[in-house]
């Protein structure tokens, strides 16, 4: 039967034996994403980040069975909506990994978490096969998602958004954001900003 471990740490999610010249590839793009990332997506000269009050506009990804699931269905609740570059390199393998292994946890939360790239449907289901992503993954391939929330380009030319997480709160707007992401602690910087936060929208 085959391992279907999901155990492997965010920090683990590459192996030993993948292709000498695909991990020096993705070590390189990764490092060129990093240098301007870290410095906002204003880069991209693609507007300002959508700001906390703004209603969070709707969006659709698929579950791993492929079923959709939308942000305005989870009304009463919060969710999580995290924009990243590129499937399978470095950073953003960490950071879907960190979330996979705080799920869990989300779930206890009733919290959903919604990963947006501009990659296709196919790229996304061999990224969670990869790496047995529980979460919906939205294949925002004409980069309208990314527009409507203000998100620039990671690097400038390349269409590939930058990393930045929103927070949505139960009354669907947003309640937090993140335009600087540590891929590593993002997941557990959302959980610890739900802990104090309003937990119910307001009647």
């Amino acid at each position: 039967m085959e391992d279907r471990r999901t155990d492997i740490p965010a920090e683990g999610c590459y192996e030993p034996g993948m292709n000498k010249k695909l991990i020096v590839a993705i070590g390189a793009l990764a490092a060129a994403l990093t240098s301007t990332v870290g410095a906002g997506p204003s880069l991209a000269g693609d507007g300002a980040l959508l700001p906390v009050g703004a209603v969070a506009p709707d969006l659709e990804g698929k579950d791993p069975k492929g079923a959709p699931v939308k942000l305005s269905a989870q009304h009463g609740h919060f969710a999580v909506v995290y924009f990243y570059p590129k499937d399978e390199t470095v950073g953003c393998t960490k950071e879907a990994c960190a979330f996979r292994d705080s799920y869990d946890k989300f779930v206890k939360a009733g919290i959903t978490i919604f990963a947006v790239s501009h990659d296709d449907e196919a790229s996304h289901r061999g990224f969670r096969e990869h790496h047995k992503l529980p979460f919906p993954m939205v294949a925002d391939t004409t980069g309208a998602t990314q527009r409507a929330y203000g998100v620039g380009a990671a690097m400038p030319g390349l269409s590939m958004a930058a990393r930045v997480t929103f927070l949505v709160g139960p009354d669907g707007k947003i309640a937090r954001v993140w335009p600087k992401v540590d891929p590593l602690v993002n997941a557990t910087e959302v959980l610890d900003a739900v802990k104090t936060a309003p937990q119910r929208p307001p009647t």
